[in-house]
């Protein structure tokens, strides 16, 4: 499955689109049915004023009729009450709609990120990926709470008017209708494109985005290396872009407004001038002719209205298209059905490459059928140059991505067969540069573990002493209420993986993958964190990846890992020399 967002197009149908995002009001069916009960009343009230109008000049003001001018000013009066009344109480529930409908797609959007593999997230901008949960959503939010049932409320408007301009009088309201045909041919021929510029302004903010997350998440390093210029260039650049997507996507969404007024115009002044015809052959009356133009501002306003809105519908649909692409991704890390459930090795090895073989999206083989066992209870080692799929194969057993070949067995099963739950519990990974949540270090260190949830902070700090890891918590002044803010930033990188650590050892796993989980630590904290290694239980398959050799010089089994290859190196002194070797011929 390609997961590159950047890359999907989408080409559908109003009505496609429609169906697609009904999902999501399944459960607003009431609110929707009464605020269309709403919309349909408030538009016969405004369709039955102007006739009311037109009979009022004719029948009273020009036979001096006050006592019935005064009775038809009421009924005007009531008309305009009802129509104040519901279209508050209309506004009051698309209101409450929309913010629902925000709510569910950003529950909808974020859950499905968290259902995605790593791979997904090495291919998407996190900064993007935020712009669709946050801006993307509240375009969609804006266009139903604001502009849906106005958009609708104009349609009905203008299907009654039509119906009424045509039984007054035929061929004068066909007059008036005729502009509207070269309107629905130029909105059908423009509106693509308009669609098409939204997509890009709406892709060049997301892109924007993900270059201000870019820059302040590794504003350390740009001032290290005095950088400052080069990330203010490339936010220039990408400014410049959703500066020039912006203009010509205002061009896009303004273009109805001005053609539309031109259109209602024309029309006003055909029926002027076919009215006034009309009324001198003694076929038409004045008050009617008034209430005729009144009828064309009512079919041509909301004419201009739906031109306004049309751009809001267009922008809302590009919003839909971006949040629609992660919202049909699938991982491609599934859980093999119950009747693929089966027991396939039987023995001492707690996990077991089977002819393994992988490579990333779009990229070169990076292992190559490659087959061993990790035995219960021993150490094991990874070596090899920088590069060579040391980190994949910890990856492929952790199964943050699957082989493109061969199978990987956990306990002698499929580890495709065990839920995340279940290999987050028997599988722990130390990485390199761990991430912290926000929040404190017991937060942390419990963070997906339901064992330890309700201990209290001295229960806690029993159980860390059972581990072993009361002298890693003594390195916080505050122990487990010592602040992380910001990913951990507030606290050194060795501090950070000190925390990875316990949170890892707290799970008792049955493999523990450390991925040069020491590289940021003293040499005094790293003989501690051997020392805690050695207390864990005897049945706990350690992997280890570094770059010391005082690291990986007591492992059981040290393997070689390059150009796609898992070799045994046996010793110490082996595993160096086809290092050497690799170097050199390299």
């Amino acid at each position: 499955m390609n997961y590159e967002l950047n890359s999907k197009q989408t080409d559908r149908s109003f009505w496609q689109t429609l169906k697609s995002f009904w999902p999501f009001f399944s459960d607003q069916k009431r609110n929707l049915f009464s605020s269309i009960v709403f919309l349909l009343v408030n538009s016969i009230a405004n369709l039955v004023s102007p006739m009311i109008i037109g009979i009022a000049i004719d029948q009273y003001i020009q036979k001096n009729d006050f006592k019935g001018l005064l009775m038809i000013s009421g009924i005007l009066l009531i008309i305009y009450a009802i129509s104040l009344i519901t279209t508050y109480y209309q506004t009051k529930i698309m209101g409450v709609i929309g913010q629902r409908l925000l709510y569910k797609l950003r529950n909808a959007v974020f859950n499905k990120i968290q259902e995605l593999p790593v791979e997904f997230f090495n291919l998407n901008k996190s900064g993007d990926l935020i712009s669709r949960i946050n801006n993307d959503t509240d375009k969609l939010n804006q266009f139903f709470s604001q502009s849906l049932m106005r958009f609708v409320g104009s349609f009905f408007m203008m299907i009654g008017t039509a119906i009424f301009i045509l039984s007054i009088h035929f061929q004068l309201g066909l007059m008036a209708l005729a502009p509207a045909l070269f309107l629905l041919v130029f909105t059908k021929l423009v509106s693509a494109w308009v669609k098409r510029q939204n997509a890009v302004n709406l892709k060049a903010v997301g892109s924007m985005s993900a270059e201000i997350q870019e820059s302040l998440d590794n504003f350390k390093v740009i001032v290290a290396f005095n950088r400052r210029e080069f990330f203010r260039d490339k936010f220039a650049d990408v400014n410049q872009e959703n500066f020039s997507s912006s203009i010509k996507a205002g061009y896009a969404n303004n273009i109805f407004t001005p053609v539309y007024g031109l259109a209602a115009n024309l029309a006003q002044i055909l029926v002027l001038f076919y009215g006034i015809y009309l009324i001198s052959i003694g076929n038409f009356t004045v008050g009617l002719l008034i209430s005729y133009i009144s009828y064309i501002s009512r079919f041509y306003d909301p004419i201009r209205q739906i031109a306004g809105m049309w751009s809001a519908f267009q922008v809302a649909l590009a919003g839909w298209d971006r949040i629609s692409a992660i919202l049909s991704l699938e991982s491609n890390l599934p859980l093999l059905s119950e009747s693929k459930k089966q027991l396939k090795k039987a023995d001492l090895s707690v996990l077991s490459f089977q002819n393994v073989s992988f490579r990333y999206s779009n990229g070169e083989e990076v292992l190559h059928k490659i087959s061993f066992e990790l035995e219960r209870g021993k150490t094991y080692a990874l070596v090899g140059p920088t590069g060579g799929g040391k980190t994949t194969t910890a990856s492929l057993m952790a199964r943050l991505y699957d082989p493109t070949a061969g199978e990987v067995l956990l306990n002698g099963q499929d580890i495709r067969s065990y839920t995340i739950e279940e290999r987050a519990q028997k599988i722990g990974f130390i990485l390199q540069e761990p991430f912290l949540f926000s929040g404190n270090i017991r937060e942390n260190i419990l963070y997906g573990n339901e064992r330890y949830s309700k201990y209290s902070n001295e229960e806690l700090g029993k159980i860390l002493s059972e581990h072993h890891l009361e002298r890693l918590l003594a390195r916080f002044d505050r122990g487990l209420e010592t602040p992380v803010v910001g990913s951990g930033d507030s606290i050194s990188l060795g501090q950070r993986q000190l925390i990875a650590f316990m949170r890892a050892v707290l799970r008792d796993p049955e493999l523990l993958i450390l991925d040069e989980a020491t590289a940021n630590v003293d040499t005094v904290t790293e003989q501690l964190l051997e020392d805690i290694l050695d207390t864990l239980s005897s049945t706990t398959t350690k992997v280890i990846i570094a770059h010391r050799l005082n690291t990986i010089e007591n492992a059981d089994q040290i393997f070689f890992i390059n150009s796609g290859r898992v070799i045994l190196a046996g010793s110490l002194e082996h595993a160096l020399s086809m290092l050497l070797k690799q170097k050199r011929s390299s």
